[in-house]
């Protein structure tokens, strides 16, 4: 899969302890819109998807994440590769010093059957929401809102990965 970015805060200490957790996200366009999680508690857009567990391929992620922020049903024989993502910053776990994620972004196609979410304690408080949207939108709500207590750096990397998209004509 092709790097798409790396995106370092170089405010860690390298030689500290490391926390590694690397993710599965799901792009689906329709109609010249984006499937988006909105934090309606924040106001952010984050692409769908998360934590890739033991023994987890990345596809397999991608499906369960997906249909648990969003209720969408991914098609498996839809997913093609997209790239990744490199990000190491300074952790907010206290027994890590840095944090270092890949972010794997996959195309897909979704069923037209939307399931219930099943979110986590932290994606429902932070009232997490399917919402399809135009990439300029969920550019700029993401570089130009106060999002609260929200890792910038996780919402800077969406909204690269939009711009991507964007210039490699996927929204026309």
């Amino acid at each position: 899969m092709r790097l798409l970015f790396e995106l370092d805060t170089k405010d860690y200490d390298i030689n500290g302890v490391g926390f590694v957790r690397h993710s599965a996200r799901c792009i689906h366009i329709k109609n010249g819109q984006v499937a988006m999680v909105h934090s309606t508690q924040y106001d952010y857009y984050k692409f769908p998807g998360g934590g890739i567990e033991q023994n987890e391929s990345k596809e397999k992620a991608m499906i369960r994440e997906t249909q648990e922020e969003t209720g969408m049903i991914v098609v498996a024989e839809s997913i093609r590769e997209y790239g990744y993502v490199h990000r190491i910053q300074k952790s907010d776990h206290d027994d890590a010093d840095y944090f270092v994620q890949d972010n794997y972004y996959f195309l897909c196609d979704v069923e037209e059957t939307i399931m219930p979410q099943k979110l986590d304690d932290y994606e429902a408080d932070e009232k997490f929401t399917l919402e399809y949207v135009t990439p300029d939108k969920a550019i700029c709500v993401n570089r130009n809102v106060h999002h609260g207590q929200t890792d910038q750096t996780m919402l800077e990397r969406d909204a690269r990965v939009l711009e991507l998209l964007k210039a490699e004509g996927y929204f026309n």
